[in-house]
């Protein structure tokens, strides 16, 4: 029997095109939110901001660094918002620089929830589930200082927390983006809800894991229904201890994130993204399968930079249907293009990697200019 070659399903590689919802990603390398505070006391994306991801639209697909909703949620002295018009506005030159070269960029909306300061937020409330303060130090304008006790969140500010993410969704696909993520992970509001340890609260948001998953529930939905799932992703880091979150009872977290699973699966989001160290092992994969939609994942952080062999297995492998990437994607602006051709790469420098100027930032130099 003849086979016509053109009927076969090729096997996805790391390089091959794959859809997110409506986002259509020309490779499966996708950009990590990496922090960089590089947008000044005004949260608006500058010149030096455009530039950064303009430089990097070659990947399958750009998530922008943690981006505060409200003034109040403010995690880091010189992170970007979505609160006002003005930061919107900053925000459309960015989207507008990286479609011109045919890039796709999704913006992530970050509530820090405890994980910010008066010193850092302009001196506002400080609200999370539970007044338990991070047993650590943050840097703020004044420099490093302890977290402080924040105030438990009443249903009337629960409520206003959830506005809030809809309104920044809104914002940005108003201001032009392909779509936004919802950080629901490292030790960020949203995870605080979802951890034993951050939420001790006895209301409808506290208590069992089904109680515990609610607040994402109601986010992720209401901002599905806001700007249409098919354009939302949510990331989640299960048993990633940032931030005091403790997630150490295996039994708890599959409870936990599986009925957070199983009550998202209807909406038909665009993705989900899984920061852990073991990517095709029993627990993302099962949260996999109860998701029932596309996959990326991130295990950098854990085993220090991710590699062009690790992120090709994750795919030939399928434990994923992308592969985030972080530090390679710093260094290497047109990253693709090295790890297609079996090129060497820059080094990072990682005491660049926060600061208010162009150097670590978007100097470092390209393929053709080495």
């Amino acid at each position: 029997m003849t086979v016509n070659i053109s009927e076969v399903s090729p096997v996805p590689s790391l390089f091959s095109p794959v859809s997110l919802g409506k986002i259509e990603l020309a490779n499966r390398i996708v950009m990590a939110p990496i922090t960089r505070v590089r947008a000044g006391s005004s949260g608006i994306p500058g010149d030096l901001m455009v530039e950064y991801y303009r430089q990097r639209a070659s990947v399958g697909m750009i998530i922008t660094e943690g981006t505060y909703p409200d003034h109040a949620s403010q995690g880091y002295v010189g992170e970007p918002g979505i609160a006002t018009d003005e930061q919107a506005a900053g925000w459309q030159r960015v989207f507008e620089a990286v479609h011109a070269e045919g890039g796709r960029i999704v913006l992530q909306i970050m509530h820090a929830g405890r994980g910010t300061h008066p010193d850092i937020n302009g001196g506002r409330r400080i609200l999370a589930p539970s007044a338990i303060a991070i047993d650590n130090k943050t840097f703020t304008e004044k420099g490093e200082q302890p977290y402080p006790v924040p105030e438990a969140m009443t249903t009337a500010e629960i409520r206003a927390a959830l506005e809030d993410f809809v309104a920044a969704a809104r914002r940005a696909i108003e201001a032009g983006v392909d779509g936004v993520e919802i950080h629901g992970a490292n030790g960020y509001l949203l995870q605080e809800f979802l951890s034993p340890a951050a939420n001790q609260r006895t209301d409808g948001y506290g208590g069992s894991p089904q109680n515990r998953a609610r607040f994402v529930v109601e986010v992720v939905t209401a901002v599905a229904q806001a700007v249409g799932a098919e354009r939302v992703g949510l990331r989640i880091s299960p048993e990633v201890d940032l931030g005091d979150v403790f997630e150490t009872d295996r039994d708890d977290v599959l409870a936990t994130y599986g009925t957070l699973m199983d009550q998202l699966r209807p909406l038909g989001l665009a993705y989900l993204s899984v920061l852990h160290a073991e990517p095709g092992g029993d627990l993302v994969q099962d949260l996999r399968r109860r998701f029932d939609g596309k996959l990326i994942v991130n295990s950098g952080p854990f085993g220090g930079q991710t590699t062009r062999e690790e992120a090709l297995q994750q795919i030939e492998a399928d434990h994923a249907d992308a592969v985030v990437v972080g530090r390679a994607l710093i260094a290497n602006p047109d990253l693709v293009e090295r790890w297609q051709g079996g090129h060497p790469e820059n080094e990072p420098r990682p005491e660049l990697f926060y600061g208010p100027g162009a150097e670590g930032y978007t100097d470092y130099p390209f393929l053709k200019a080495a």
